[in-house]
């Protein structure tokens, strides 16, 4: 029996997933976020949800659809663009290491957006546009539509306006979209990057997931968020007892508490599992 079947099978009756929120299982993993969905990754079978329709600012785990943006416009990666005075933010975040004048592909760009959650570097996706980030946003919001994320608003690539909005059962199948796609996988799970600015100096990013590269963790693809308004979130699909397992952790207290939740849900996912092949195999003594 698969591990989505198993842990499943220990939840209280309730109505279909598709249509209402499914009810906890009597044995909690006691996490922090204020909003989790955690599904099977094959086949969307719900594991673990807890006020998984909740409408809540995202974050930077907005980035996830500026990539798939810029894959589905099919706009060569290989070109090189330059940062401009346009590409800077004037609200919250407005924090950036890439300087104006530096050029950088827009592979490189997607990469440093996904990995590394650089913001401006997800403006300058969406500038470089057709139309410019207003019909970048606008697509945004079309390509969501299509993908079934029917509570979901997008407002700027970058996820630093609150009126970028989602639920984590929206966010669970922007993350299969993602998933499909091998270079959203790399460029999401690079653990670091190093870039040209100019004919002299290099910068170095790292990937803003602490669980990226951590040898007891398999993660296919990934992105964190942060906001004072969203609070600590972060999506991933890993391999947990060799099935993809998409997690969706939102407002998070604590700048480590996602980390720690989504170890929480590992392990208790791990012991359901043990504790019912015990309890099959006590029956099959009897």
């Amino acid at each position: 029996m698969g591990l989505a079947s198993v842990l499943a099978a220990l939840w209280i009756a309730s109505a279909s997933a598709a249509t209402a929120p499914a009810k906890q299982p009597a044995d909690d993993p006691g996490l922090r976020s204020a909003s989790v969905l955690v599904t099977d990754g094959n086949n969307g079978e719900v594991i673990y949800a807890r006020e998984a329709e909740r409408v809540m600012p995202i974050a930077s785990i907005t980035k996830l659809m500026t990539a798939l943006v810029v894959i589905d416009g099919q706009q060569p990666l290989d070109e090189v663009i330059e940062i401009t005075h346009a590409d800077f933010w004037e609200g919250k975040g407005a924090f950036s290491r890439l300087p104006v004048g530096a050029k950088l592909t827009r592979e490189e760009l997607m990469k440093l957006a996904l990995m590394a959650s650089e913001n401006r570097a997800a403006r300058v996706l969406g500038r470089a546009y057709p139309g410019g980030i207003p019909a970048f946003v606008k697509t945004m919001n079309l390509k969501a539509k299509t993908l079934g994320m029917t509570q979901t608003r997008f407002d700027d690539p970058s996820g630093l306006s609150n009126a970028s909005v989602s639920t984590a059962r929206d966010l669970a199948k922007l993350l299969n979209a993602a998933a499909r796609d091998t270079r959203l996988r790399e460029y999401s799970t690079l653990q670091s990057l190093e870039v040209r600015i100019n004919r002299t100096s290099t910068l170095v990013f790292h990937n803003t997931n602490l669980l990226v590269g951590k040898p007891d963790w398999e993660i296919l693809v990934q992105k964190t968020g942060f906001t004072n308004d969203a609070g600590e979130c972060l999506v991933m699909q890993a391999r947990i007892d060799e099935r993809p397992v998409n997690i969706v952790l939102l407002n998070s207290f604590g700048k480590l508490t996602r980390t720690a939740d989504a170890r929480r849900l590992r392990k208790w996912m791990q012991s359901q599992v043990q504790s019912s092949a015990m309890r099959a195999e006590k029956v099959a003594r009897q």
